[in-house]
């Protein structure tokens, strides 16, 4: 049972309903549809059968248009499309091939409900509603849309709980269990990006508007702050989406693959913004420089150069040193040239290494005062270790070194913690110092994370006991399901971590726990484009918020998750759902558009906070701003985040590829596997996105001239006309799942152009 204020973020009691009217009591709402549906007495416009089991029917009600979805003699879902107060004065009814489209005649204006089946496996319905209003309107505050039914139509009678809701302004979404159909999960959906018009004429924001007490839930539209609705206007009220999913089993992984596709399906329907080309690589040449130069960005500890956080504030730390080390050795192996920044960091790492308590710390030993040095945020343990063993791994001598000396530490704190972490432990002698955030939970997924790290130590030392150590930090975690988030790009290394596990094991299950890590990332995403306040300068759709409660996506944890769902998409590959894989392959598709905006240039000067927690904004630096809001507040309130500069360089290094004697790169939204050069001036490649989906492709000239004939086929052989073309680079859509050919002619003379700037 959702508590809605005493819990925003979506916490439920764990126990089913049950005929008796809940503790918090029932709705009157809730009696007047028993009634109705009791009575048997609403006028009928439409009826369809589903499958052998189960119908959807269109309802009249007194004061309502009702679409209700049944499974025979057990359980179903009442969804009020249109809510009328004062009753319907005329309505109309037309079908069409999906559904129906219903016109109503209201006290306040004219309203039209679209209905229709949009997918029949998972079965999934879309209930859209217009209003236009006939005189300025002030919209009273609605009751929940959604409600649960058991047998005999009665709402009292259903059988559930809710497993997740929507947690702040963050996706509209109610997912729940049905017990009735033995079991089954549902998710409601609402499509907030189709109600932005709404929310400006309003001066409302969606912040926790859908959730709600069982069996009584779904959307309840925010209460007007401003002005009436416009007449003649028309907005849309409500972009409903209910899908049911019958063939779930009851574990945990099932619950999360259930949401998966549901969502999934959900995603399908939606109207994201087409993702845009951003030229990363010139972002990480300027981002370099920067660092390089910026008097506020560096300071020098113990005769060595350190990255600050923040534009000239907090004192250095290790995971933003290795944060920006190993995007830096990305980029290096991208250009295919030594980056001198990247070694001089790197020369410093050392005066991270406690060599008494052989651990990795956070802080420089003269951090002082400023700091207290023996305070572990849990993550921070283990992340600077990631980074450390990746670079190990790819051959650095000094990481490897610094990485195996800090594990037997990294080891001791696991166990001691029995693999479930406290936020805030002290050093010395892991006694805790803050043990649980507002939820009552520790900081749950940082089993994943340190899983990660004892798989990569499996790696490099061959050392069995390593494997065991990632398989139970995974094994403790079983059981959160939606609680499982803590912090979005740990929850993303944990699916990766997953994915690893199933690789080095062949154990199944591993790779279905991955799933419950992907659901508990997506349960977290902005999936919707908000257009209120500032927002609208910027791109937000499949955005994370940065924590389970944080109320702004922050880019380090865009760019890290992206470094993370590359890992999965890669040890995953065709093995994972292929449902999991394109929601994976959309958050990193969609990022490298968004993530341009968190840089201070690319957004207008009043958008910009004119206070930061930590430091200044400098526009001329091309240094990302930590925080984007959905609710349209100026970014960058907590600062200017030097840590997240590695962004630009993961996002240049890993969607844009050089290859051997083609005159172009290849640049990409969806990651590339199987990437092989032929001999006939030719490459082919795999990609890892959703079989249905498309990914954006651009040949860029490398010197500016005319692109050759280029020839490109996807994997049924069929050619790929140019998109889009202009001086020096031609786009393609291709197929974002399967193999791609390119070949290109060498016998054409371009016209020399003038290289783009």
């Amino acid at each position: 049972m959702l508590i809605e204020t005493a819990d925003r973020y979506g916490k439920q009691d764990t126990h089913p309903a049950t005929t008796r009217p809940p503790e918090e009591g029932v709705s009157a709402d809730l009696l007047s549809l028993r009634a109705e549906l009791a009575a048997g007495d609403m006028r009928l416009l439409g009826m369809q059968d589903l499958d052998m089991d189960s119908d959807l029917q269109v309802l009249s009600g007194k004061d309502a248009l009702w679409v209700v979805l049944r499974s025979r003699g057990r359980a179903g879902a009442a969804l009020r499309a249109a809510h009328c107060p004062g009753g319907i004065q005329r309505l109309s009814t037309r079908r069409t091939r999906d559904g129906w489209v219903i016109a109503l005649s209201t006290l306040f204006g004219a309203q039209q409900t679209t209905v229709a089946v949009v997918c029949p496996t998972p079965l999934l319905l879309r209930v859209t509603t217009r209003l236009t209003p006939s005189l300025p309107l002030r919209p009273a505050r609605s009751p929940r849309d959604l409600y649960l039914l058991g047998p005999g139509d009665d709402p009292m009678a259903a059988g559930g709980r809710v497993e997740a809701a929507q947690r702040g302004m963050n996706g509209g979404l109610c997912f729940f269990r049905l017990d009735n159909l033995g079991p089954g999960f549902g998710l409601y959906f609402q499509n907030l990006t189709a109600l932005n018009d709404y929310f400006r004429q309003t001066g409302t924001k969606p912040d926790t508007v859908v959730g709600g007490h069982w069996p009584e839930l779904g959307y309840r539209a925010p209460e007007t702050r401003t002005g009436p609705l416009t007449t003649a206007v028309t907005l849309t009220l409500s972009d409903a989406f209910l899908g049911l999913d019958r063939n779930a089993g009851a574990d945990e992984g099932d619950m999360a693959l259930s949401f998966l596709r549901l969502l999934a399906a959900t995603v399908r329907q939606l109207d994201g913004p087409p993702p845009t080309f951003r030229d990363w690589p010139s972002r990480a040449r300027w981002t370099l420089d920067d660092l390089d130069q910026a008097p506020e960005a560096t300071e020098m500890h113990f005769g060595h150069r350190y990255i600050r956080p923040y534009t000239n504030a907090e004192p250095p730390d290790s995971m933003v040193q290795n944060a920006v080390i190993a995007a830096l050795d990305d980029y290096a192996r991208w250009r295919g040239e030594a980056v001198p920044l990247r070694a001089e960091l790197a020369a410093g790492l050392e005066q991270f290494h406690d060599k008494r308590l052989s651990m990795f710390r956070r802080y420089l030993p003269d951090v002082g005062q400023q700091k207290n040095a023996d305070t572990v945020d849990s993550w921070y343990l283990y992340h600077p270790l990631l980074t450390l063993g990746q670079l190990a791994v790819a051959g650095d001598d000094q990481a490897r070194r610094l990485f195996t000396r800090s594990l037997r530490y990294a080891i001791r704190a696991a166990r001691h913690f029995g693999y479930r972490w406290p936020i805030h432990f002290d050093a010395r002698d892991f006694s805790v110092v803050t043990a649980t955030r507002e939820d009552g939970y520790g900081q749950t997924d940082v089993g994943g994370l340190y899983a990660c790290v004892m798989l990569l130590a499996h790696e490099l030392t061959g050392d069995r006991c390593c494997l065991d150590e990632a398989a139970k930090a995974v094994d403790a975690a079983r059981g959160l399901g939606f609680n499982l988030n803590y912090q979005a790009n740990l929850t993303a290394w944990g699916a990766a971590a997953c994915a690893g596990l199933w690789r080095a094991t062949g154990r199944d299950d591993y790779l279905r726990q991955s799933y419950v890590y992907l659901a508990s990332f997506l349960h977290n995403c902005c999936l919707w484009e908000s257009e209120i306040g500032h927002a609208r300068h910027y791109r937000n759709f499949l955005g994370v918020t940065a924590l389970h409660n944080a109320s702004y996506m922050a880019i380090y944890e865009c760019s890290d998750s992206f470094r993370a769902f590359r890992q999965y998409l890669q040890d995953g590959n065709t093995a994972l759902d292929p449902d999991a894989r394109m929601l994976a392959a959309e958050f990193c598709r969609h990022a490298l558009d968004r993530a341009w905006f968190y840089y201070p240039d690319a957004l207008p000067t009043d958008a910009l906070a004119d206070k930061q927690r930590n430091g200044h904004i400098d526009r001329n630096r091309s240094f990302p701003l930590e925080d984007l809001y959905l609710d349209g507040r100026p970014a960058g309130e907590v600062g200017q985040e030097i840590y997240g500069a590695g962004a630009a360089f993961i996002f240049a290094a890993h969607a844009f590829h050089r290859l051997d004697d083609a005159p172009f790169t290849l640049f990409c939204d969806h990651f590339l596997s199987r990437l092989q050069s032929g001999e006939d001036h030719s490459v082919s490649f795999h990609l890892l996105g959703g079989q249905d989906r498309r990914a954006l492709l651009r040949l860029i000239s490398n010197d500016g001239r005319e692109l050759p004939v280029i020839t490109i086929l996807a994997g049924d052989g069929t050619p790929v006309q140019p998109g889009n073309t202009g001086d020096g680079y031609s786009e393609f859509t291709i197929p974002a799942c399967g193999r791609i050919a390119i070949a290109w002619a060498t016998d054409t003379h371009p016209t020399e152009k003038e290289a783009a700037p």
